[in-house]
Parts: C-alpha cells; sequence; structure tokens
C-alpha cells in the first residue's frame, strides 16, 4: 500500500511551525498567573469616599433581570451618590422597577436619553449622556450593566483599590450565573478565547492596546472621563469597554483589570443559543484592535484552543493510513527518530489539552453552577473549543446589524 508517512510528516512539520510560536505566548501569558492582585474582597466604606461615586447603568428592555442589580445598588453604603438610570424609551416596565426603587431609595433616578445619533451604538451613547449627568462632586463613575448583581461592599472595594492602587480605571470579571446545559458547555470555551489572548486578570500591562476591560463594573475617574472626552472615542464601538479603557490607556492613565468574582455576579444570556449570538457579536474586540492584531489573536486561538481537540484524536485514531488496524501511535513507536515532528506534535497538543483542562479548573470558582442543569457539562466545555474559535472567526468577519433590540445599517 502507497507510503503516506512522508506526507504526514510534512503535515505535522507544518502544524508545529503553526502551533509553536503561539504555545510559547501563551506559556508567556500564563506564567504570570503567580504575580497577579488576589480577587477583590467585599470592603467597608471610610469616610474620606463619602458620596464619592456616580453609578450610570444603561437599560432597553431589562424588566426580567434588573432587580438584582437594584436591590444590590440599595445594599451599598454611602461612597454611592446617585444612581442614574439611563433608559432608551422600554416597552417592558423596566422605568416603572425604577421608579419604584426610587421611592425606597432616593439615591435613585431614570432619564431617557436622547435619541441615538448618527455614528453612535446605543450602549456607550447611553453611558454618555448618563455621565453628562453625574454630579459634579462625585470623584468616580462607575458604569454598570442590567444584568449584574453586585455584593454589598463592592463600590467600597472598588474605590479603595484604586485608590492603594493608584488607578485611573479599573473594571471587574465577575463571576457567571450558569442556568442550562447548553451554556454550560458553550459559555466557558468562549469566555477561554479571552483569557489565552490577554494577561490574566490582575495583570497591569504597559501596551494600551493589551489592555481589558469589562463594562458590566467599570470604574473610572470622573476627571479622566472628562479629559477623553466621555465616550466619544468609542461611540461607534460594539466594544465600548475595551475601546474606551484602551484609549484611556494610550492618553497616559493607569488602567486595570481585575478579578471580581467575590463582589460581583452576572447572569449574561439566556441559553447556549442567545450566548452565541449576543456575546459572540462583540467577543472578537475586532472594534477596538486593528485587522492584524486582531487575526494575530485568532492566529493564537486557533493555533492552541482549536486545534488541540481535534489534532489529537486524529493522530491517534487507528486507520488503514498506516496500514490495516494500525494507528499511528504505534507506528511511531516503531520509527521514533524519523517521525520526530509527529511524535513533537502529538506531545504539544497533548499538553495543550492537559493546560486547558488545567485553566478549567482555574476558572471553576469565576462560575456559579448552583442553579444550573446539567452542570456537569461544564467539565466537557473543552470540546466546545473548536466552535467558541470559529465564533470569533465569524464574527471577525462582520460588523453586527443587530444589538441589543436596536438595528444598526450595515
Amino acid at each position: 500500500m502507497p507510503n503516506f508517512l512522508p506526507i504526514v510528516s510534512a503535515v505535522a512539520l507544518l502544524l508545529l511551525l503553526i502551533q509553536l510560536p503561539a504555545f510559547a505566548i501563551l506559556l508567556s501569558r500564563l506564567l504570570k498567573g503567580p504575580r497577579r492582585t488576589p480577587p477583590l474582597a467585599p470592603q467597608k466604606p471610610t469616610l474620606d469616599i463619602l458620596g464619592s461615586v456616580s453609578v450610570v447603568v444603561p437599560t432597553l428592555n431589562e424588566a426580567e433581570r434588573i432587580s438584582p442589580l437594584l436591590a444590590g445598588l440599595s445594599r451599598q453604603s454611602y461612597e454611592l451618590r446617585e444612581v442614574i438610570v439611563v433608559d432608551s424609551n422600554s416597552k417592558d416596565g423596566t422605568r416603572e422597577l425604577v421608579q419604584a426603587a426610587q421611592k425606597l431609595d432616593p439615591r435613585f433616578r431614570v432619564i431617557t436619553d436622547d435619541p441615538l445619533p448618527t455614528g453612535w451604538v446605543g450602549r456607550p451613547w447611553a453611558l454618555h449622556s448618563g455621565w453628562e449627568q453625574t454630579s459634579n462632586s462625585s470623584t468616580w463613575f462607575l458604569g454598570m450593566d442590567a444584568d449584574t448583581q453586585p455584593h454589598p461592599g463592592l463600590i467600597a472595594s472598588l474605590v479603595h483599590t484604586a485608590i492603594a492602587q493608584e488607578y485611573d480605571l479599573i473594571s471587574l470579571s465577575p463571576q457567571f450565573i450558569l442556568k442550562y446545559p447548553g451554556e454550560c458547555w458553550l459559555q466557558p470555551a468562549l469566555l477561554m478565547t479571552l483569557l489565552y489572548r490577554f494577561d490574566p486578570a490582575g495583570i497591569t500591562t504597559d501596551q494600551p492596546e493589551r489592555v481589558m476591560a469589562n463594562g458590566q463594573c467599570f470604574l473610572c475617574r470622573r476627571a479622566v472621563l472628562e479629559a477623553v472626552g466621555g465616550y466619544t472615542s468609542s461611540r461607534s464601538s460594539f466594544c465600548d469597554d475595551v475601546t474606551l479603557a484602551r484609549h484611556i490607556a494610550a492618553s497616559g492613565f493607569k488602567v486595570g483589570f481585575m478579578d471580581g468574582a467575590k463582589v460581583l455576579k452576572v447572569r449574561m444570556y439566556e441559553g447556549a443559543v442567545e450566548t452565541w449570538n449576543e456575546w459572540g457579536r462583540s467577543i472578537d474586540l475586532k472594534d477596538a484592535s486593528n485587522r492584524a492584531q486582531t487575526w494575530g489573536d485568532i492566529w493564537l486561538l486557533a493555533s492552541v484552543q482549536g486545534l488541540p481537540i481535534l489534532i489529537l484524536p486524529l493522530f491517534l485514531a487507528n486507520g488503514t493510513l498506516f496500514g490495516r488496524g494500525a494507528s499511528l501511535s504505534s507506528y511511531i513507536q516503531n520509527n521514533l527518530i524519523e517521525n520526530y515532528s509527529i511524535t513533537l506534535l502529538l506531545l504539544l497538543n497533548l499538553l495543550l489539552i492537559v493546560i486547558r483542562f488545567g485553566m478549567l479548573f482555574a476558572i471553576a470558582p469565576s462560575y456559579d453552577r448552583s442553579q444550573a442543569k446539567g452542570n456537569w457539562l461544564f467539565w466537557l466545555s473543552p470540546l466546545a473549543d473548536p466552535l467558541a474559535v470559529l465564533r470569533i472567526i465569524l464574527s471577525a468577519l462582520q460588523k453586527p446589524k443587530k444589538w441589543r433590540g436596536r438595528s444598526y445599517e450595515s
């Protein structure tokens, strides 16, 4: 029968040339993990931060999930001066829920943003409108999303950390609430695309283009926002949080991204389909990156996250390529020196899979699976990695036409 081994060896060598540089980059990032700042813990306020924070929440038909946010903000102490909910003409009773909260806590108020100007995306426009309404007496602006659930002591912890470490902007990664089987399997794979592309939360980078941020909990000095013109630099971005954070970092201010799993929960999307559609539209971060960076990140993800789960089974499978009933692994054992490229490829991808499952254990505290059906699928999420990488590629190829109930021109 034909000897296909030279062809397979050549393919293995090509894959090694693609994967090895990406593996080196990934390893350099993971090795920073032991130096990262520990996760934020709830703190009590002190008199020096009295009334120093204005919170702005953009909403559009959020009645089904905003109540935990309103309750959580009410439990914040005197460091919170005001909560401005910027509602974009919701039709589901969102405004009425905020007005009911206002009767119990006068720090709440709801406003309606002006019609969306040309060139603006709805979320940054609402946040910009809210920022313009915040009190001049507040030192800090805190943008939060309607799907977040803040613990008591969140805001005090954010402000104390920012002051102690001299940050001008801090955002947090939350603890994600999972409920349904499909999202238990898919969501961690999508999250891993972020963890592989950027330094661990709690590591401050001096490269503005590598800054990571999360608009679900986005604390910034009010004076810094004034200096950069509010959200104008991210007005057309579908990942306005990262776009604005990188602009602020490039302007010379100190930006941090930290682990907030102990102080903040979030229920982002309902099920795997909504997770795929909604989060998948922006997780590529193309609006905050140039094309070279976007596709460089895709190369890295394909190399170290998407390919291993496909390569290893393929090269270990039995088949007729190396003789009936023979496997590549047994063939290599008899030809180890001649087939070094295949052997190295197998070892590299086995190591990448081990790292991937190790990362899964590392991010387990970032998930609340207490209400999840089929939560065991979380541990099989590495099998969804090729799909997650595919979603990043698909998103990078097109501009969103719909976002949170609004339609945008292509």
